[in-house]
């Protein structure tokens, strides 16, 4: 689970420990209104911000000095980013397992994340169910999602649940691939072109799928597969 206290960005769920924000946050705060500090200071007789210049010591002993030649970072990202990527590394070197390592370098990759920052709107199809989040979630950290059991296919599948990404046979692709040809043809017929989704019942005991066709608007005729295979 200490995985998912990463960022989005690092492969985690953007959920971190208040301690781990606590001293970025107040870094950013004290950054960003220091002219105003600096009044305020003055005003009081006061030469300097002991509480500032105590905690930027503890963040520089942990993560290095920064660069004199540049101002304090006002954004807390700044000050939080040698944190994650401190974690990251500790994390990274205590795994051993093959499979667990592989886990680590698909959810840190381009665009795994992007089901994480989508906007939950039902009428365009981006709104998850909790089970599916459930589901989503214990995958990204390699938690158990069932009991083992033995598939529809006859594959024996373990807790984690990976067989069901792969298998031919999962009704979670099935329900992907009729939401993709929803997508498509939804698209098709905004560009005014004329489309109709496979029926079901198409496919045939032996495997094999008939050919697609491409409906051409003709006045008085019909269109056949002979004419204008795809």
């Amino acid at each position: 689970m200490v995985a998912g206290q990463f960022g989005i960005k690092n492969g985690g769920l953007g959920i971190h420990q208040v301690r781990s924000l606590a001293l970025p946050a107040f870094l950013a705060s004290a950054a960003s209104t220091s002219d105003l500090h600096s009044q305020i200071l003055l005003a009081s007789a006061c030469t300097a911000d002991t509480h500032f210049d105590t905690y930027l010591a503890d963040w520089q002993g942990a993560h290095g000095p920064l660069s004199h030649s540049e101002p304090l970072p006002v954004k807390q990202s700044v000050w939080d980013k040698p944190g994650i990527l401190s974690s990251c590394t500790t994390v990274e070197s205590a795994i051993s397992d093959s499979c667990q390592k592989a886990r680590f370098l698909a959810v840190a990759a381009p665009h795994s994340r992007d089901w994480l920052l989508a906007v939950p709107v039902t009428s365009c199809g981006l709104r998850s169910t909790d089970e599916a989040v459930c589901v989503a979630v214990a995958l990204r950290l390699g938690c158990s999602v069932s009991d083992a059991h033995t598939c529809r296919c006859g594959a024996l599948v373990d807790a984690q649940g990976i067989h069901g990404l792969v298998c031919k046979q999962a009704p979670s692709k099935i329900a992907t691939h009729q939401a993709v040809n929803d997508v498509i043809a939804r698209a098709i017929t905004t560009a005014g072109v004329p489309v109709i989704k496979e029926p079901v019942g198409l496919a045939r005991l032996d495997g094999k799928q008939p050919d697609g066709l491409t409906l051409i608007p003709w006045h008085d005729v019909r269109c056949n597969g002979s004419q204008h295979p795809c």
